[in-house]
C-alpha cells in the first residue's frame, strides 16, 4: 500500500510549497482549508490551518483540532513551518507531538534552494544570520532564530545535531535512534545542502511510525525524493484563451520586485489599486471592468495593492480581503491565476469559490501550479511573498499563459 502524508501548515502557499514536492514525484496530492477533509484519492493531503496572523492560543487550538480530525489511517505527520520563523513554530509543535503519542520530532527548517539554511542550530538566509535580514524586521515571532531557544518557549526539549553528525551516516542513525528511544524529543537538524536534508529523510524514515516532521518545503523535497512512486499518466489542463488574473498582495520586497519587472511585460494589463481605496471601498467600476476587459481579451492582468516604503503590516489582512471581494464578480472570467502571498491566495480562492487544489507541477522552487476545485476549474500558481526573485513573476505568468493560449500539460 502507498503511504500517505498529512501536511499540516499555517498558511495556504506553505501547504501547496510542501505538497508539491510529493506531487512532483507521482504521488496524487490535494490542499484543502476549511472544512475540508482528504479525498479518498488523494496520498498526500496538505491542510493550511491558516493560523499564522492568529493569537498563540487560538493557533493551538486549531491545530489540535486539524490533528484530531485529520491525522487517522497510518498517515505520517509533516508540520509544515515558515522557513523564516513566522508563526507559533513551538506551540503548534507541542499539539503535533501530543497527537503523535510522543514521536520523535525531526526539526530540518533548511530550503536550500532559495538560499535559507541551518549552522548550529541557528537559520541563516543567504548566509546571514536571519535576524539580521529584513525579513525578521518586517515580521518574526521569536526574539531569537536559535531553534533550541525558540522551542523551549513552549516546554519543549531540542537537542541539536551539527553537521558532522548530519554528515556521518553511521552517528546519524545512532544518534536519532538514542533520541527516539528518550520520548518527548525534537531532533534539530542542521543543513546546508539538499544532500544533507536527503541524509536526514533517509536515515529518519528508518524508524518507521516512531517519527514525525517539522519543516519547510526542502524536507518535504527530500522526504518525497527517498519514498518514489512510478509517475502518473500526464495531467491536463482545458485551454480557454482566457488571460492570467496574476495578484500580488504579499507585502514582501522580493514580489514588489517582481512585479515592478513583470508590469514592464508587452501587452500585460497593470492595475494598481491603492490601500484606502480598498478600506473605504471606493474602487472605482472602471477598475474591475478594466480587469474583466483585459482577461476576455486573453491579456494578462496584474493587480497590486500599492504600499510605501514603511507598510502597516496590521492592516494587510483586511486589504487582501477587500480585494478578494472586489475581485469576486471577475471570477468566471479568469482562465488562470497566480497569487503571491498565503493571505492573498487564499483570500481569493475562498471568495471564488475554490474548496481545494490538485498539484500539478512546481513551476520554480517554492511556485506550486495545480488545478482549483469547487466552483472554478482552472489553473493557479501560489508563491509564498519572500521567495524568489525580480523575473519570479514574469516565469510565472510565461508558463499560465502557455497553457492558456498554446498546450494541454
Amino acid at each position: 500500500m502507498t503511504e500517505s502524508w498529512l501536511i499540516l501548515a499555517d498558511d495556504l502557499t506553505g501547504a501547496s510549497d510542501c505538497a508539491i514536492a510529493f506531487a512532483a514525484r507521482g504521488r496524487v496530492s490535494v490542499v484543502g482549508w476549511g472544512e475540508a477533509a482528504a479525498p479518498d484519492e488523494a496520498e498526500v493531503f496538505a491542510y493550511d490551518a491558516d493560523s499564522r496572523g492568529l493569537p498563540e492560543a487560538t493557533a493551538a487550538e486549531r491545530h489540535r483540532a486539524a490533528l484530531a480530525r485529520l491525522l487517522k489511517d497510518g498517515r505520517r505527520l509533516f508540520k509544515k513551518i515558515d522557513s523564516t520563523l513566522r508563526g507559533h513554530i513551538a506551540r503548534e509543535t507541542v499539539e503535533a507531538l501530543a497527537a503523535t503519542e510522543n514521536a520523535l520530532g525531526i526539526f530540518a527548517p533548511a530550503f536550500p534552494a532559495t538560499r535559507r539554511t541551518t549552522r548550529d542550530g541557528r537559520v541563516l538566509v543567504k548566509g546571514e544570520p536571519l535576524e539580521s535580514t529584513e525579513l525578521w524586521r518586517r515580521d518574526h515571532s521569536y526574539p531569537t532564530a536559535d531553534l533550541a531557544e525558540m522551542l523551549a518557549t513552549a516546554g519543549l526539549k531540542g537537542e541539536k545535531l551539527p553537521l558532522a553528525v548530519i554528515r556521518s551516516e553511521d552517528r546519524l542513525q545512532r544518534s536519532l535512534a538514542d533520541l527516539a528511544g528518550l520520548g518527548d524529543r525534537i531532533a534539530i537538524c542542521d543543513a546546508e545542502t539538499d544532500e544533507d536534508l536527503a541524509r536526514i529523510a533517509a536515515a529518519s524514515l528508518t524508524l518507521g511510525d516512531g517519527v514525525f516532521y517539522i519543516g519547510s518545503a526542502g524536507l518535504a523535497h527530500a522526504l518525497a525524493a527517498a519514498t518514489p512512486v512510478p509517475q502518473p499518466d500526464p495531467w491536463h489542463f482545458t485551454a480557454t484563451g482566457k488571460g492570467t488574473l496574476i495578484v500580488v498582495g504579499s507585502l514582501a520586497e522580493a514580489s514588489r520586485d517582481s512585479a515592478r519587472q513583470l508590469a514592464r511585460s508587452p501587452g500585460l494589463r497593470y492595475l494598481p489599486v491603492e490601500p484606502e481605496a480598498l478600506l473605504t471601498g471606493t474602487a472605482e467600476a472602471a477598475f474591475l471592468d478594466g480587469i474583466i476587459a483585459g482577461l476576455d481579451a486573453g491579456a494578462d492582468v496584474l493587480v497590486e495593492i500599492r504600499t510605501g516604503a514603511a507598510p502597516d503590516l496590521s492592516i494587510g489582512p483586511r486589504l487582501v480581503e477587500a480585494l478578494a471581494a472586489l475581485l469576486r464578480p471577475a471570477a468566471s472570467h479568469i482562465g488562470a491565476l497566480a497569487a503571491t502571498g498565503g493571505e492573498t491566495a487564499a483570500a481569493l480562492l475562498s471568495r471564488f469559490g475554490v474548496t481545494g487544489l490538485r498539484l500539478v507541477e512546481e513551476i520554480e522552487p517554492g511556485v506550486a501550479l495545480g488545478l482549483s476545485l469547487g466552483a472554478l476549474a482552472i489553473p493557479v500558481a501560489t508563491k509564498a511573498g519572500a521567495f524568489g526573485d525580480a523575473g519570479s513573476l514574469a516565469r510565472i505568468a510565461a508558463r499560465l499563459h502557455r497553457i492558456q493560449q498554446e498546450e494541454a500539460l
